[in-house]
């Protein structure tokens, strides 16, 4: 299967969906780069790898602006936060993931590992989750908490689960969330396109990678 998405075309496509759910994404916000975090969602290999059972074909092509988005935030002294998704090697913690998805990515691993393009740095907070929100039985609100941040910029894959999943969660805590088209990427255009319509009507503010590094970066 072609993927939907390649490196040559997402500025392209990126123009295509804004205009598709411009009707929607009306709560445009500037991000508060003083009071903002990035959360970047599960860019592991075993997500990221062609030969995985869950390979996401969206998220090769969006790794350089995963890429611009954390030189920036990390530039501008914002917090950055990965998300791993990982189950235990005795399945104790899979529940009905267990026999609804093929294959398991298992803590230790090396498909678990995040993509070494976009490597946390050694003081950057990795949470292992078990289940598709970041913030489910995890201590991310705590952290957020902690560091006083009320703009949330979510990227990563997949875009309909994972990171759909984490922006509901993190607009019932009232956090202002932001999701780059362009920096969040799924299976195939269709659930990618139908998530930006979700997010957008009653989430977060859909935008892209440029206008977000722009913000942060005081430009």
């Amino acid at each position: 299967m072609e993927p939907y998405v390649t490196s040559a075309n997402l500025e392209v496509k990126t123009a295509e969906w804004l205009e598709r759910i411009r009707p929607f994404n009306t709560h445009a916000m500037a991000l508060n780069p003083p009071a903002s975090a990035l959360l970047v969602v599960d860019m592991q290999r075993f997500f990221l790898d062609e030969s995985s059972p869950t390979f996401t074909c969206g998220g090769l092509p969006i790794l350089p602006n995963i890429r611009r988005l954390l030189d920036a935030f990390r530039q501008a002294g914002r917090p950055v936060i990965f998300t791993q998704h990982v189950h235990h090697p005795d399945h104790m913690d899979s529940g009905i993931m267990g026999w609804w998805w093929e294959g398991m990515c298992l803590e230790g691993s090396p498909e678990s590992e995040i993509h070494a393009d976009i490597a946390p740095l050694p003081e950057e907070k990795v949470i292992q989750k078990h289940r598709y929100s970041a913030f489910y039985n995890t201590d991310l609100e705590t952290v957020l908490r902690v560091l006083k941040i009320e703009d949330l910029v979510i990227a990563g894959v997949m875009t309909n689960m994972c990171c759909e999943s984490s922006a509901r969660d993190a607009y019932y805590r009232d956090y202002r969330v932001f999701l780059p088209a362009d920096g969040s990427g799924s299976i195939n255009e269709e659930m990618h396109l139908a998530s930006l319509l979700n997010i957008a009507f009653g989430f977060a503010y859909v935008t892209t990678t440029g206008a977000l590094v722009k913000q942060v970066s005081g430009g």
